[in-house]
């Protein structure tokens, strides 16, 4: 019996050139449950749980909530990364359901509307210091309007762009996922369990419980911080690379496919192989869950995910 950790990426929902429309994001979510399919069918004794990201959905209901912001009183960023979890785990929860039963696979799914702690002392929270862009590009002109109307931290993401200008939250290392507890019952019992998306709702401990804070966590460690919590034997990233690659984009570029051991991983990061905008954070992500669990971390292409599993495709990082 193998617990797999699957952290899905944003093609898994909304590609690049769509809208983001029902039909486009159910479409791509049926997709992706038919390979999440195919992983239990190839292998009936796997304990699934996944986890993924929000950002064009939490950016488009941010931007919703601002345009309505005279008639109706615009959410937070925590609540909005509430409500974006309940919908994409409502359409990947529905698409699950049917990809099991057009491949008679009997297995019960939930999603999981799920906290995840954060520091108030985190450097993010610090100043300026917020990372995490959000929302629409701006001109200098309306960032700066914007940040003194409303006090947002704003910061030229783009600088070779007329609107280059973004606002920027505070993306805080995870470091406990709240409901790990309910979420580890749910899998011991047979049960698919989607939760953490988009990184979680990022929460702070209070003498009264939990309080949401204006933050994002990044998806990808919060997705290790999951698998550390249920006791996943294998994280795996499930993107639209299918792999990990050093000297990228030169002429002596390569592919990292199959079994590459911890330290020399380490020591791609340290020469600054993967940027910090794409491969970075999935495979620092899959470091720290190799460094603290020494167990197995994935990153593959969605369509590869069976043969992955398999030893045959993507980048396996093994202590």
């Amino acid at each position: 019996m193998v617990r797999i950790l699957i952290a899905l990426g944003g093609n898994a929902i909304k590609q690049a050139h769509e809208k983001g429309t029902k039909e486009e994001q159910m479409h791509n979510c049926d997709v992706t449950a038919r390979q999440i399919a195919k992983i239990i069918k190839d292998d009936p004794t796997r304990e699934i749980v996944i986890t993924h990201g929000n950002g064009p959905q939490s950016g488009n209901l941010a931007l919703q909530q601002d345009i309505a912001k005279a008639q109706i009183p615009a959410q937070p960023l925590d609540i909005v990364g509430a409500m974006t979890q309940g919908q994409i785990g409502y359409m990947f929860q529905n698409r699950l359901q049917a990809a099991f039963k057009a491949e008679g696979i009997d297995r019960q799914v939930i999603c999981l509307v799920n906290q995840v702690l954060v520091s108030r002392d985190d450097p993010e929270f610090v100043g300026e210091n917020a990372s995490k862009p959000v929302g629409n590009f701006l001109s200098k002109e309306e960032a700066e309007t914007l940040k003194k109307e409303k006090g947002w931290i704003v910061k030229n993401v783009k600088p070779s762009a007329e609107k280059g200008w973004r606002r920027v939250v505070p993306s805080p290392n995870p470091l406990r996922n709240v409901e790990a507890e309910t979420a580890k019952i749910l899998v011991n019992s047979g049960v698919v369990v989607i939760a953490s998306g988009g990184g979680g709702i990022p929460v702070v401990e209070t003498p009264e419980g939990y309080e949401g804070v204006e933050a994002v966590i990044d998806k990808d460690l919060a997705g290790a911080c999951l698998a550390d919590s249920v006791s996943a034997d294998i994280f795996m990233i499930l993107t639209d690379i299918d792999a990990a690659c050093v000297n990228f984009g030169k002429p002596n570029q390569e592919k990292l496919i199959g079994e590459v051991k911890y330290p020399k991983m380490e020591e791609y990061v340290k020469e600054g192989h993967f940027s910090a905008g794409s491969m970075g954070p999935k495979v620092g992500a899959c470091m720290r869950h190799v460094e603290k669990t020494k167990k197995r971390a994935i990153i593959a292409s969605l369509e590869e995910a069976v043969d992955a599993l398999a030893g045959k495709k993507g980048t396996h990082i093994v202590f």
